[in-house]
């Protein structure tokens, strides 16, 4: 499919409007405008949700923390943005528990609002209740504006704070909990988004591995990335949604700007299961002394570490050092303190560069989140629209908004909103324990509970297309009982893979997980290599790129 959306883009290289960066922003405004009729391609450079939103903490929140830097409006925005995805989404968004362990009951009272006027750090201070007791008050009311779906917070003090999660630091003296939540495979959820986009509209074309390296005579100038040919391509606007590459694709484009200042986030993944006992089924979330925000929380039957939050060189890769690894080890030691964890649980490292605004002076942890539109035009009759910022709990309402101003550049007008409308396999999704069991009750003729539970997991209600497709008979993998070879077809033949990399990390979360192995690789390798056309030579070269892939840029260790 990834060679059939990029000879559709070849053999009509026109279009309204070309969107540029395959993350979800890009995507949502892909999808956005497909809605609307608009004849809209996307090329990403590399895979869908290769970059940033892939590489993301896998929350969907409304960012309690930003109250602090007065963004308001963006708080708002983002709580009803994850009430929604809760009930447009939930295939993918869930509903998370979040703790914060507290240790004193006054303290940043009177810095706080010196950080709210200035956006400038400090010296860190710790967060007392009262201070946590007043932003989750406000937190609540935003998220109960036009409907609640989430319970209101509630507050626990002395043995009773450390009742629920006994293995915390004896000297908590309150804990805070509240909701938001998690989308525990954000890679598939901009695919759904992504597939939502191209069935709407005919016209639409999308195609990963495909690079925009410059603008000559009025036509943006593409390559495939896969065979290194080139070609031109022309539209009335470019929308440069690179996250934090925005600069740099600009300075291919000959326009050179200095909008982005993204910071790098890494986290690790453990495979843990006394910590992950200790999480209490929750999310531990609170500020380190060093003033970073810190989560440790279950996912996937594996706990979710994280983050940092550093200046990075967009020239270089983004990948989780072994500094940042002992940083991890001891925000955990901070929380849990008799709970030893080494090298050894770490199943999986990533790192991901936020696409943050030129922040200059201001702190990393103080830069707007928020996300604004910059117009360049390129020529009497091509403008360019480049997106700076965003975050992943917001893409519906972005990509909602950053379309809206390509419509009035075209002077087209909203067909449809995208508010409630469903993604993918989220629609007629079981909401309750009863409904999963009459979705798999009624399915049990087709595969087992088991293989149900995993496409389900995978795909929603799309699951029921795949079953299709797969048949009843299918043979799972030697090496893994979470893929068949029919599924593999599936993926290579619907689903845009372009390299054998792409089916661990982001067609599946069996990378995220830590059940890569190299036995996997070689199979999986050979079942694709038919449907993908891979001779022997490509089949081990996909096989050493993964293997690299997952051996350096995510610092997995195979066995």
């Amino acid at each position: 499919m990834q060679r059939d959306q990029l000879k559709l883009l070849r053999q009509r290289p026109n279009a309204q409007v070309l969107v540029v960066g395959g993350g979800i922003n890009g995507v949502a405004t892909f999808r956005y405008l497909a809605m609307q009729g608009i004849d809209v391609a996307l090329i990403e450079r590399g895979d869908y949700s290769q970059g940033a939103s892939g590489a993301s903490s896998h929350m969907i929140h409304g960012g309690i923390r930003y109250l602090e830097n007065g963004e308001f409006r963006l708080v708002h925005e983002s709580v009803q943005e994850r009430n929604s995805l809760l009930q447009i989404a939930p295939h993918y968004v869930k509903p998370l528990q979040t703790t914060i362990p507290i240790f004193s009951t006054f303290s940043g009272i009177l810095s706080a609002p010196m950080r709210f006027l200035t956006h400038k750090s400090g010296k860190p201070t710790e967060r007392g209740a009262a201070l946590i007791k007043a932003g989750l008050i406000m937190y609540d009311v935003f998220a109960g504006i036009g409907g609640r779906n989430t319970p209101w917070h509630s507050f626990k003090a002395g043995r009773n704070a450390r009742k629920d999660l006994p293995a915390l630091r004896q000297d908590v003296k309150y804990t805070a909990t509240y909701f938001d939540a998690s989308v525990h495979n954000p890679e598939r959820l901009t695919l759904d988004v992504l597939r939502d986009g191209l069935a709407a509209n005919p016209q639409a074309r999308a195609t990963n591995y495909t690079s925009l390296t410059g603008f000559k005579d009025g036509k943006a100038q593409l390559r495939d990335e896969l065979s290194g040919e080139q070609f031109e391509f022309e539209a009335d606007v470019l929308v440069n949604a690179t996250g934090a590459w925005v600069d740099l694709t600009n300075e291919d484009l000959g326009r050179e700007t200095k909008w982005t200042g993204g910071t790098k986030g890494s986290h690790i993944v453990l495979d843990h299961p006394e910590l992950l006992a200790a999480t209490g089924g929750r999310e531990i979330f609170f500020e380190h002394e060093d003033g970073r925000i810190v989560l440790i929380y279950p996912m996937l039957g594996r706990v979710l570490v994280g983050t940092t939050d550093l200046e990075h060189d967009m020239r270089e890769p983004a990948v989780c050092t072994e500094e940042e690894v002992d940083y991890f080890f001891e925000l955990i030691h901070h929380v849990f303190p008799n709970i030893k964890v080494d090298r050894q649980d770490i199943v999986y490292r990533f790192s991901g560069v936020r696409p943050l605004p030129n922040h200059d002076d201001t702190a990393p942890g103080f830069v707007s989140r928020d996300y604004q539109v910059k117009e360049t035009r390129l020529t009497d009759k091509t403008m360019m629209l480049s997106l700076i910022g965003g975050k992943w709990t917001t893409f519906r309402a972005l990509g909602e908004n950053l379309g809206g101003k390509v419509l009035n550049f075209l002077r087209a007008e909203q067909r449809q909103s995208t508010v409630g409308v469903p993604i993918g396999g989220g629609r007629n999704f079981p909401m309750n324990e009863g409904e999963l069991d009459a979705w798999y009750a009624a399915r049990e003729h087709r595969a087992g509970r088991e293989r149900l539970r995993v496409l389900l997991e995978r795909y929603g209600t799309r699951a029921d297309a795949v079953l299709d497709i797969v048949g009843e008979d299918e043979h799972l993998l030697e090496h893994s009982d979470q893929l068949s070879h029919e599924e593999l077809a599936y993926l290579a033949e619907q689903e845009q893979v372009g390299r054998l990399i792409d089916v661990f990390i982001r067609r599946t979360n069996l990378a995220f997980r830590g059940l890569v192995t190299n036995e996997l690789v070689h199979e999986v390798a050979s079942s694709l290599a038919v449907p993908m056309g891979w001779d022997g030579a490509q089949t081990d070269a996909e096989i050493n790129h993964a293997l690299s892939v997952l051996r350096t840029h995510h610092e997995v260790i195979l066995t």
